[in-house]
């Protein structure tokens, strides 16, 4: 019985490891590209929210690069996780209280997003 009890503990520690990092398995170079396209004119190449379109909007953009996010998307008591992310790109920033400037992007794959929020993670300096 011990050594199922051990064995539980050790498999249950390594998913805890394991997991989390699977969830975050885009590509960042395949998400630089989608994001150059999509979301570059609002909030810059570099994530600072200086894309070109950014002087204009009120609020501005969210400054990606420094890496803290506002939304609990999916309400399980943390901000910025993937799938908070997934649902301000997915579903849009005003879906959750957020800029209606901040468009949903519905069309993007599951793959897509998971490779913009790798891009996205890559911008925090």
């Amino acid at each position: 019985m011990r050594i199922n009890t051990t064995r539980t503990l050790i498999l249950t520690a390594i998913s805890a490891v394991v997991i989390p990092a699977a969830a975050s398995a885009g590509d960042a170079d395949a998400g630089k590209v989608i994001f150059a396209t999509n979301c570059m004119t609002c909030h810059g190449m570099t994530g600072k929210g200086d894309g070109v379109l950014a002087a204009a909007l009120n609020p501005k953009p969210r400054d990606l690069s420094i890496g803290e996010f506002k939304f609990d998307t999916d309400t399980d008591g943390a901000t910025g996780t993937d799938a908070d992310l997934k649902g301000v790109i997915t579903q849009g920033a005003m879906a959750f209280g957020g800029s209606p400037l901040m468009a949903p992007w519905p069309a993007f794959s599951d793959a897509d997003v998971a490779n913009v929020i790798a891009y996205i993670r890559a911008l925090k300096q």
